[in-house]
């Protein structure tokens, strides 16, 4: 397990591809994935809006990055850092993916699949398990999301 300054400063890198989305007019969401090394292997923000793609999810366009740069499917001993927790479809694919830990910055209580709504990714029914870290700089993350759908709402968006 990489030490906890580790975690924050990735969490770090994961806002700033949340930044990024924002940017572009997509949900403030940001994850990166590093190797067992700690080396960045995978980096994304949310781009559904961007890709017109409901599966554009940050967690998916770095697990794919992940994946080309290991040349494989097979993400054992990786870690992926979000800034939000990850809804039903990103949990399923953290667990085929054999993602090792999860660390996310603040709770989703309407779509998280991790620990809010559902434990996907350490349910013991399933062939692969990950750890959870929750709250890993949870406020900054959240006070993005907010800000977001406050600018959407005053701009008569949902």
């Amino acid at each position: 397990m990489l030490p906890a300054d580790t975690d924050i400063s990735l969490m770090e890198l994961a806002l700033e591809e949340a930044d990024r989305a924002a940017d572009h007019g997509d949900v403030p969401i940001g994850c990166v994935i590093v190797d067992p090394c700690g080396r960045v292997i995978g980096r994304a923000g949310n781009r559904r809006e961007a890709d017109e793609d409901p599966t554009a999810h940050a967690e998916i366009l770095a697990l794919r990055q992940a994946s080309a740069a290991l040349g494989t499917w097979y993400l054992c001993g990786c870690t992926l850092y979000c800034t939000l927790e990850p809804c039903p479809m990103c949990a399923g694919a953290i667990v085929n993916a054999r993602i090792q830990r999860v660390v996310y910055g603040c709770d989703d209580p309407k779509a998280g699949a991790v620990r809010s709504l559902f434990q996907i990714a350490s349910d013991p029914r399933l062939n692969h398990q990950a750890e959870v870290s929750a709250g890993i700089l949870a406020e900054p993350a959240a006070s993005r999301l907010r800000e977001f759908f406050a600018r959407l709402r005053k701009q008569g968006k949902k």
